[in-house]
Formats: structure tokens, C-alpha cells, sequence
């Protein structure tokens, strides 16, 4: 509809450099730019590195995300940016984009939560009715269980990891498998060949004294103290069993939890994002589950789960269609935010 917001949204809070850029929940471009190649040989994102890449990509990938959905600057009605968590030097560059071209324009600008925009992805079906849900958000940095009750302004964690998020196990795991980085992707496509039942590793705060605490929360260390531990102990290892059994116990716990959440609250749809949300193994378990609890699932497409700017402009749009007043230009990124804050005031 020619009606709704037309809304360009900036994300920068890691390594990629991604702009979206929505017509009310349709989704028109979404343009990523990765800086991963430049980390891999360290294992891990190195700050100073992504925020560089970022100043290098920032006004060809707004240009290219312009073309692709067919409007000019001048066409844009709001503009969304992820103000935190993320790396600061990073955000730092995301949000004085932003604001510049907010300033430049004469547009509304929305600072938003990087956690709440990859669970807002889901909006972009007009199909769909946006329904109340759980919202398991899996990835590099946080592992968390949210209670969605209206995406442009009633987020609640339910819990959270209190060490290592998914995507970081997944990481250090794939380290001692000798694989590439990202570890995700790589110990996915090992344990397509491996026996996932080969080997029995812990699935952390699932204990009935664990869970009077730490009901909806996470706990990977263990996990992966377990499988450094047999790796040492058994040299001769089938690694693709190590790599599906590992894969395994992360898939079984975050499940398991998530949909207890969801019979706790009587919730009947249950939204998975983030970047590990990309795994074929967590895709396919959700589905058999979801399906025999009688649980709506969704998914976003594998292209939306890794960080992008589709999901920043998803959830501006959201917020400017609710009529919730815009940031403005001129306020401070936070790299440790929680979902206390949907929108930067």
C-alpha cells in the first residue's frame, strides 16, 4: 500500500554492514556487506577491524539498497538504526549515518534494540497476523526467551544465557574441531554426517534444582567444557559425531525451554531468529516439536536470520505505524542494552 511508512534501516552493531528498507511490513530491499573474511583468521570478530569495514561499505551498500528497491533519499518517510547492544565502535558508525542522513532529509529517526529487531523479521508478511508469541532468539552474542506481547513495544525476557550465548559455543566448539569461523555454518554441515546420539554431552540448567533459579535460562559452559574435555580424552574422535552430538544438546536444551515457556503462558505461536536460527538441525527439530506441542512456528528465512538492516527497518515501521515519537538525532549508543529498551529516547 502506497500509503504505508517507506522506511530505511541501518545495522552496524557487528560485522555486517546491512541496510533494509520496507514499505509497512513488505519487505523491498535488504543489501549486506560482511566483514568476516577479515576476522576469520583471528577466530573471532575483532572490533577496530568491523568498525573500518563499516566506514568502507556504509554509502555503497545505502546505494545499493536504494536501487534495489526502486526509491530515491527523498522517497524515505522515517529512518531506523540499531542504537545497542553491539559493538560500540561499530554502532558508533550505524548511528552517525543515520543521523546524518536523518538531519540531511529532514526525516524522523527511530533508534532501536538489535534484540527485539531480529525477532520483528517476522512482521514482514502482510499475510500474517501479528499475534502474541514466544520468541526464542538465538546467536552469537545473546541466547534469550522473550515473551512477545506487541513487538513495537512489549518485549519481556523470560531468560537469558549466564555465560556463553549459542553462537559463541558454537564458535569455540569449532575451534577445536579445527573448522573455519564462523562455527556455526561449519559444525552444521560436519554433523550432517555424524551420529548425533555417538556421544551423550550435558544439557546445562535442565536439573529440577537448576530450574527453581534458572527456569528459561542458559547455561553452554558446561557443554562445552564437556566436549573439550572428550576431544582431549578420545584423539581418535570421530569428529563429525563430536560436531552432531555437540549440535545436538544445544538444540535439545533451547527447545525444550522455549516451548515450556510457551505451554507456561498458553502462547500458540513461538518466533525463532538470530543467526543460529540459520541451523538446519534447530530448524528441523522445531518443526517436529512445535508440530506435536501444537505450536505455531516461525522461522525467518535463512537470508534474515543473520544480522541485517531488513529487520531495523521491520521494526521502525512497526513503531511509526503504532504512532510512537522518533529518537531524533543526537542521542548515545549503548553496546551492553538489554530489551529494557525498545527505543532510544
Amino acid at each position: 500500500m502506497r500509503n504505508e511508512p517507506l522506511v530505511l534501516g541501518i545495522e552496524t552493531s557487528c560485522d555486517e554492514t546491512a541496510v533494509g528498507i520496507v514499505r509497512g511490513r513488505t519487505l523491498l530491499a535488504n543489501v549486506i556487506s560482511s566483514s568476516v573474511e577479515q576476522h576469520a583468521r583471528f577466530g573471532g570478530v575483532v572490533p577496530e577491524i568491523a568498525s573500518r569495514a563499516h566506514l568502507e561499505a556504509m554509502q555503497n551498500v545505502i546505494g545499493q539498497a536504494l536501487l534495489e528497491a526502486k526509491v530515491s533519499l527523498s522517497d524515505i518517510d522515517a529512518l531506523g538504526v540499531t542504537a545497542g547492544p553491539g559493538l560500540i565502535g561499530a554502532l558508533l558508525v550505524g548511528t552517525s549515518a543515520a543521523s546524518g542522513l536523518a538531519l540531511a532529509l529532514d526525516k524522523p529517526l527511530y533508534g532501536v534494540n538489535h534484540l527485539s529487531s531480529h525477532i520483528a523479521v517476522d512482521a514482514l508478511d502482510q499475510d500474517r497476523v501479528l499475534e502474541p508469541a514466544i520468541g526464542l532468539l538465538v546467536s552469537g552474542g545473546h541466547s534469550s526467551i522473550l515473551k512477545v506481547s506487541d513487538l513495537a513495544s512489549d518485549v519481556e525476557v523470560l531468560g537469558a544465557t549466564i555465560d556463553d550465548a549459542a553462537g559463541e559455543a558454537f564458535d569455540k566448539i569449532a575451534r577445536l574441531l579445527d573448522l573455519d569461523f564462523p562455527g556455526g555454518p561449519a559444525i552444521d554441515r560436519l554433523a550432517h554426517s555424524g551420529n548425533a546420539s555417538a556421544i551423550d554431552f550435558p544439557r546445562g540448567l535442565t536439573h529440577a534444582n537448576d530450574l527453581t533459579e534458572h527456569l528459561y535460562d542458559f547455561s553452554f559452559s558446561g557443554l562445552k567444557t564437556a566436549t573439550s574435555r572428550y576431544l582431549k580424552a578420545t584423539p581418535d574422535a570421530v569428529r563429525a559425531d563430536v560436531a552432531a552430538s555437540f549440535q545436538e544438546a544445544v538444540v535439545d536444551v533451547l527447545l525444550t525451554k522455549a516451548i515450556s515457556a510457551a505451554r507456561a503462558f498458553g502462547y500458540e505461536s513461538m518466533i525463532i531468529a538470530g543467526g543460529v536460527a540459520a541451523n538446519s538441525r534447530l530448524r528441523a527439530e522445531a518443526a517436529r516439536r512445535c508440530e506435536q506441542a501444537g505450536i505455531r512456528l516461525r522461522t525467518p528465512p535463512v537470508s534474515l536470520c543473520t544480522d541485517n538492516g531488513a529487520m531495523v527497518a521491520a521494526l521502525t515501521s512497526l513503531m511509526v505505524g503504532a504512532g510512537q515519537s522518533p529518537t531524533g538525532i543526537g542521542f548515545a549508543a549503548d553496546s551492553s542494552s538489554g530489551l529494557e529498551r525498545l527505543l532510544w529516547r
